[in-house]
């Protein structure tokens, strides 16, 4: 298998965490869909990352349907309950870390445009629902060693990824001072070799 991605994307990283929790072997192929010669429309027609390549050149795309894919070709380390309700509360975790990572990646974007052209009010709401799904995190977590059922999962994949990515690309968010379970979790997965070879760059 084949995965196109870049270093920067949470939702290319959290794949990557997964595939190396699960002991999946794979091609990292780094491309910016950005670029005008990029290659990932020919595997995903809306020119988005990650996308995952089969053996028979066919392709999974969207790093929700990928993880799930991904966690049901090799029994080691299952990361997604397999029914009821503690599957849908893995789900739910990872619904919401890749909410803040979506408002954050918008906030960014905005930021970047030329300064006669941006929206402070885009950035502010944006950044708005960053706050607001760290809270959402900090409470669900509360005490618990892991975000889900006392037990590593998918949960804590997405959730420490996308803490990762507000540490990467907004450092003036000191999420750590305010929610300290989060900056416990994220320092213990900060630890695992998933988690410290996939660290986002570029």
């Amino acid at each position: 298998m084949k995965l196109i991605g870049s270093h920067a994307s949470p939702y290319v990283r959290k794949t990557r965490i997964v595939m190396a929790e699960k002991k999946i072997d794979y091609e990292y192929i780094v491309e910016n869909p950005w670029e005008a010669s990029s290659k990932v429309a020919d595997y995903n027609p809306l020119g988005k990352i990650p996308v995952l390549v089969m053996e028979d050149g066919g392709a999974v795309f969207d790093s929700r349907v990928i993880v799930e894919y991904i966690d049901t070709v090799n029994p080691v380390n299952k990361l997604i309950p397999a029914s009821g309700r503690a599957r849908v509360e893995v789900r739910c975790w990872e619904a919401l870390a890749d909410g803040i990572c979506d408002a954050a990646i918008s906030a960014r974007l905005e930021s970047n445009r030329p300064k006669n052209l941006q929206s402070a009010d885009s950035i502010q709401r944006n950044l708005g629902k960053v706050n607001q799904g760290l809270a959402a995190a900090a409470r669900g977590l509360g005490d618990k060693l892991w975000c889900s059922a006392n037990a590593f999962s998918l949960a804590d994949v997405a959730t420490g990824v996308a803490l990762g990515y507000l540490d990467f690309r907004f450092p003036q968010i000191e999420w750590k001072k305010t929610y300290p379970n989060l900056a416990k979790l994220a320092d213990k997965l900060a630890t695992r070799p998933s988690f410290i070879d996939t660290l986002p760059k570029g």
